[in-house]
């Protein structure tokens, strides 16, 4: 049945489906029987009980680790973090064992997990809770990250990450949190590893992850008023990237806009051009853009964050540029 809910409600939803439909699934995270910091997991303690919405110490190695531990015994876990930025505290559990047990044990062992991460600016959180550190992940050999824009991708995606029988890391943007949208649990999981085209145009291809597809989507009705028109690609899977729709999508355009919220030092943007380059280059008619974050840290003022955080306005000038480049 199809209905109109919130992403935050997505989430839950689909928790409380993949715990219904196996009994394996755990929840694991800190306040987890109260619904966490947003809720998602509201109302899960009372009906699968504390033995499968666990309370963890406020310890995110210790949490990982007990989930790694769970994983490899059979049990499905999901772990909540509360932010991206802590589960700096837990990446040797996640990098160095769980993303290294099947290729270690040569496909004897399996670490089907997935893991929560709540992240990005808004709210004036400060540098400390609004980090996106989505290219940290995708540097690692053993991990899955995906990352929804919608909310029938939030449902589809969590569905595949916790049916998965590797590691996933689940990116959560909270500013999409209250936004709504269509969704049926019915449907099958969104297949990782795939992109969608979020809306389609023939004059440039901008890629786009997490929050900024919906500004993408915002920058590209603004160009089409002046009869620009643009393909925004949802990335949806930050690992593995579906490198095949962005290829046939640049080769059409011949011009590529990647946006994300990280900083650009270092970011996914950079991966995404330096693979596009050594594909396409040739079907390229100007150089690729990339729109991100400065490299400082997140600010708390609400001004300041606005000023940090790339807008439809940063997408249309990074479009336009590629358009004088000829």
């Amino acid at each position: 049945m199809t209905e109109t809910v919130r992403f935050i409600d997505a989430i839950s939803l689909v928790l409380r489906r993949e715990m219904e439909r196996d009994e394996d699934v755990l929840i694991f995270g800190e306040d987890v029987s109260y619904g966490g910091p947003f809720g998602a997991t509201a109302g899960l303690s009372q009906s699968f009980g504390p033995a499968r919405v666990i309370d963890t110490p406020i310890s995110e190695g210790a949490v990982m680790g007990l989930a790694v531990g769970a994983a490899l015994s059979g049990h499905r876990p999901v772990v909540e973090v509360m932010f991206a930025d802590f589960v700096t505290l837990a990446m040797d559990q996640l990098v160095n064992h769980a993303a290294k047990f099947r290729y270690m044990t040569d496909g004897q062992l399996s670490v089907p997990m997935t893991i929560r991460v709540q992240g990005g600016v808004g709210g004036s959180y400060g540098a400390q809770h609004s980090q996106s550190l989505e290219s940290w992940f995708l540097n690692v050999p053993g991990l899955k990250v995906v990352a929804p824009s919608s909310v029938k991708d939030a449902a589809g995606l969590l569905a595949a990450a916790i049916r998965d029988d590797d590691p996933v890391v689940y990116l959560e943007h909270r500013g999409l949190y209250w936004t709504k949208g269509l969704v049926d649990l019915d449907d099958a999981p969104t297949p990782i590893g795939r992109a969608a085209v979020a809306r389609s145009g023939s004059d440039v291809t901008v890629v786009a992850v997490s929050r900024m597809v919906d500004v993408a989507v915002s920058a590209s009705q603004k160009l089409a008023l002046d009869g620009i028109e643009v393909e925004v690609l949802d990335l949806r899977s930050v690992s593995p990237i579906d490198w095949a729709t962005i290829d046939e999508s640049v080769r059409r355009t011949r011009r590529l806009v990647v946006v994300h919220e990280a900083v650009v030092t270092g970011g996914l943007g950079a991966e995404l051009v330096a693979g596009v380059y050594a594909t396409a280059f040739e079907a390229l008619i100007s150089p690729a853009v990339r729109v991100g974050a400065p490299l400082t840290p997140v600010p708390a003022s609400p001004f300041l964050e606005r000023l940090y955080t790339p807008d439809a306005e940063d997408v249309i000038a990074a479009v336009l540029e590629t358009l004088r480049e000829q």
